[in-house]
């Protein structure tokens, strides 16, 4: 598993999906009670599904081995497109766009742990060090500057699913990093990813049959809600995707893991743009520490 340096572009890589990812935490929030989680996850990866198949069309031909390996790209569709983006919209039923992607800033921490129980890559000193700082830097957006505001946090059985999506996330990046696909579907972006969302959506439509004999499923559909689900789809979807499998085949998934904890801050920036909260001091401090955590752990 080799690791390149964290050169400009991979940097680029690494940025541009917290920024979509934390468009995706507002947009949840925003359509909760329009659209029931785990149909807008069906949803949201049909129509991505739709969008990947003329371009990643390579990934129906036999040779690339994407039904012969299809336990491989089943496990990668269930953890990514089925588990952590089901669970993240489960979270934002009962939590904040905020505290879900504050929760999910302790990637680092479990993308280490996961890496040394089951794929047997040392700790590093600096990469707990570089963990310690990051995480931080998230609890400053956290209590806001103050204290007193962490010391009076309270957890919802949201930031607890969002717990469990993290894990699954580590995970799925770890397996990204295996060597076990044909070397021209690896190449091939829009390819790679149709055999991981190909099979992910059909985990997704599962996880959303329950939804629906669970309950009766009602969409209040408007041009607001399609304009979400057109975001979704594209944004935090295929693109967040394709930068990420780009930037952890690049810089290996611990040193990426810290880049999700800038995912708060893009939250939080999102949410004074969105929901007319404006951006404090606190927020400056808080990049300084994340990207400080991404500079020690990257040295």
């Amino acid at each position: 598993m080799n690791r390149q340096a964290l050169t400009p572009s991979t940097i680029l890589f690494l940025t541009i999906p917290p920024i979509l990812w934390a468009g995706n935490a507002v947009v949840g929030r925003l359509v909760r009670d329009a659209v029931p989680p785990m149909t807008l996850n069906l949803i949201r990866w049909v129509l991505a599904l739709a969008i990947l198949v003329p371009l990643g069309r390579a990934a129906l031909r036999s040779s690339n081995g994407v039904l012969a390996n299809w336990r491989r790209y089943s496990m990668l569709g269930l953890l990514s497109v089925g588990l952590y983006n089901s669970l993240q919209y489960l979270a934002l039923q009962t939590s904040t766009p905020i505290n879900v992607t504050l929760v999910a800033s302790g990637m680092p921490v479990w993308m280490l742990l996961v890496a040394r129980l089951f794929y047997g890559v040392p700790v590093k000193p600096r990469q707990v060090a570089g963990a310690v700082l990051s995480i931080l830097g998230v609890l400053v957006v956290l209590c806001r500057g103050d204290l007193e505001q962490l010391a009076a946090l309270r957890l919802v059985v949201g930031d607890l699913y969002m717990i469990l999506a993290s894990i699954a996330w580590s995970f799925y990046s770890w397996m990204l990093m295996q060597q076990k696909d044909v070397p021209a579907l690896r190449q091939d972006w829009a390819a790679f990813l149709l055999a991981q969302v190909g099979y992910g959506a059909l985990w997704s439509a599962a996880l959303a049959g329950g939804e629906w004999a669970l309950k009766g499923v009602e969409i209040a559909w408007s041009w607001q809600v399609a304009a979400a689900l057109l975001y979704v789809a594209i944004g935090p979807a295929i693109l967040a995707m394709r930068f990420w499998g780009a930037g952890v085949q690049r810089a290996g998934p611990s040193l990426g893991a810290f880049f999700i904890n800038l995912t708060p801050l893009f939250t939080a920036l999102l949410s004074s743009a969105f929901l007319g909260e404006a951006p404090h001091l606190y927020h400056v401090l808080a990049f300084g520490m994340i990207a400080g955590g991404i500079a020690v752990s990257a040295r």
